[in-house]
């Protein structure tokens, strides 16, 4: 199973932006469909936006039209670009294939304060 590494998390005010990398060290590729999902405290694992081999894109209604998931160049790379960041947006956010759990691992933290 290819391991994946979220990056990219930090603390912005509202309406700023981030992007965030899931990386798959060691690997050229990652042939997988793909998922942005986030889990804020106390709330359940929330599925914020997919991407397929394909590309058939899925964004859930809470970050449709602001945020926006893309392949990067390097194969082993997906982005979480998060545009008019609210602070209902403040979550851990992890990445995930279809074979890995969701909301498990480091995942990177994503604050944002009115």
């Amino acid at each position: 199973e290819v391991r994946l590494v979220e990056s990219g998390g930090g603390s912005v005010q509202a309406g700023g932006s981030l992007r965030l990398p899931c990386t798959a060290p060691g690997f050229t590729s990652v042939n997988s469909d793909l998922g942005w999902y986030r889990q804020a405290p106390g709330n359940e694992c929330e599925l914020v936006s997919t991407i397929t081999t394909d590309g058939v894109i899925y964004y859930s209604d809470s970050v449709k039209g602001r945020f926006t998931i893309s392949q990067g160049n390097a194969k082993n790379t997906t982005y979480l670009q998060m545009n008019t960041l609210k602070p209902t947006d403040t979550a851990v956010y992890y990445c995930a294939t279809p074979f890995g759990l969701p909301c498990d691992g480091q995942g990177t933290q994503v604050t944002v304060s009115s």
